[in-house]
Formats: structure tokens, C-alpha cells, sequence
């Protein structure tokens, strides 16, 4: 019999995992590695946040399965590393990442009973406002660059970033972590994942935005959420997949354009689109 210890960091993995929708432990293993090869503070911060969301979830007995799957995790994940982020590392954000994190869960939780996907918007909505708290009053870190394991810019480059930039992660070695974890547990959402990426930076490239951004990954990593979102064997997938990679960038460029903070929205609005077009369009069922 598995002992509590062991459920309980599994759930934490699991939960940091399904920030790219993959109930894995060895997936959200990666994604914390990657998370702290790209920053000490990023890593502390995800893991606290992992911890605070799954145990306000035990707390108020929350459904034992639906916790066990990390549901309550991977938003609270997201703020926390957003957090130290975009602001200094100083006592009162760290209290923004604990109240943040049970905030995340909480939300995650309404979104769960009502059996509507929430996808990562409880993340999106307690970040936006944390941001509009402490935007003035509490300082930006101060820049630091990282270095670019691949001093040649390609497509796969500009691919590993999108992965790296759906946890605040401008690196290669970070990007190319987290595509091994959505490999190792679902390889086709990895593969569409990746495919997203790009398209997404080619789409990008003809709205002329600026080429920098691009090659960060800033348009590629709410398409590539679109991609392993929608991925699947059929071939109808695909075109949900491309729709929804569309769609998130054109969301992308409106909100970067109205100076926004883009977070994870776009993707979450053009899944909602895609799921409301899924359900409108019939689609032909295999014939076996």
C-alpha cells in the first residue's frame, strides 16, 4: 500500500505537471527542474505554491481523486512563479504567493463543480489582480540575462522557448525540459505542441510583430497550450489544432498591442472558442 507521503508528492508533481494538462508526476518532475535551471527563487516559489494549493485543497475536502489528479495545483503553480516574476523578491510577495495559491485553488475548485473548463483562468484572474495591488508599490526584479544555449536562432529554438515561456522561462534547456515531459506522457500533444509553436511564430512573423518577442517564444506559448489541448489521432484534431492556434495568436496580438498582461489568456479564450466550435460542428466518428 502506497503511503501518504508518497501520494502526497506525487499529487504535488502531478499538479505542477498539469499546467500543461498532463497527469504525470516524472512530467511535472521536468517542469520543476526547468523551472529552476531558469531561477532559484522561480523554483522555491513553484514549489510552495504546489504545496499551499493541494493542502487548501485537503483542507477543505476538496474530492480526493480530483486532488489526487493535481487539479488544485498547477494554477496555484503558475502564480506563484509569476509572482517572483514580475516582482522583487520581497516578505509581502511571498505572502501574495500563499494567499495567491489558496485563492487559485479555491477558484479552480468552482470551476470543477460546475464542470465547466477553467483551464488555467483561476491563475490568469488572481494574477491580474495581484499585478493591479503591488504593480505600483512593489518594484520589478532587476533584469538578468540569461544565457541562450543556442546561439543560432531556428524554428526549434523559437519552439523550445514557447515551451519555456508557459512558466516564465526564457531558456532552451528549460523549453527543451518541459516538451520531455509532455513527451514522455502524451508524445503527440508534445509533437502538436511543438508544430503550434512554430506555426504560431510564422502567423506572428506575417502580422509583422516585432522579430525579438518571436523568437522569445512571447507568441508561441499560448498556441502551443492550444496545440497539446486539442491534440489526439484523429485526423480531425488537427483542424481544431490549427484553428485554436490561430486563434490564440490573433488574442495575443490584441492584448500586447492594448499593453495588456497576456499571461495564459489567449489560450484559454480560443479553447473556450474551439470547445463551443466542437460542439456546434458535427464530426464524423471513425469507422472501424
Amino acid at each position: 500500500m502506497q503511503s501518504k507521503s508518497f501520494i502526497f508528492i506525487r499529487t504535488l508533481f502531478r499538479g505542477i505537471g498539469q499546467i500543461m494538462l498532463q497527469e504525470n508526476a516524472l512530467t511535472g518532475l521536468l517542469f520543476l527542474i526547468g523551472i529552476f535551471y531558469g531561477s532559484l527563487l522561480g523554483g522555491i516559489a513553484a514549489l510552495v505554491s504546489a504545496v499551499v494549493g493541494t493542502l487548501t485543497a485537503y483542507l477543505l475536502k476538496y474530492d480526493q481523486q480530483e486532488i489526487e489528479q493535481g487539479l488544485y495545483g498547477f494554477s496555484a503553480t503558475l502564480v506563484g512563479v509569476a509572482m517572483v516574476f514580475f516582482f522583487k523578491s520581497v516578505p509581502v510577495i511571498w505572502i501574495a504567493v500563499i494567499v495567491g495559491s489558496v485563492l487559485a485553488a479555491m477558484l479552480q475548485h468552482f470551476f470543477i463543480v460546475k464542470k465547466l473548463p477553467g483551464f488555467t483562468f483561476p491563475f490568469i484572474v488572481v494574477t491580474w489582480i495581484l499585478l493591479y495591488l503591488f504593480h505600483q508599490v512593489i518594484p520589478e526584479p532587476n533584469s538578468v540575462s540569461l544565457v541562450n544555449e543556442l546561439a543560432e536562432k531556428d524554428e526549434f529554438a523559437t519552439g523550445l522557448h514557447g515551451f519555456g515561456e508557459v512558466i516564465f522561462q526564457d531558456s532552451v534547456i528549460g523549453g527543451l525540459l518541459f516538451f520531455l515531459g509532455v513527451f514522455i506522457n502524451k508524445p503527440v500533444a508534445a509533437l502538436y505542441g511543438l508544430a503550434g509553436a512554430m506555426l504560431s511564430a510564422y502567423i506572428a512573423i506575417h502580422l509583422a510583430e516585432p522579430t525579438p518577442d518571436i523568437e522569445m517564444g512571447l507568441f508561441s506559448f499560448n498556441a502551443l497550450l492550444c496545440a497539446i489541448t486539442f491534440a489526439g489521432d484523429d485526423p480531425v484534431d488537427g483542424i481544431f489544432v490549427l484553428f485554436s492556434v490561430a486563434l490564440a495568436v490573433v488574442f495575443d496580438v490584441l492584448m500586447i498591442r492594448i499593453h495588456w498582461s497576456v499571461l495564459t489568456f489567449p489560450f484559454v479564450a480560443a479553447s473556450w472558442v474551439t470547445l463551443l466550435l466542437k460542439k456546434w460542428i458535427p464530426v464524423p466518428k471513425k469507422v472501424s
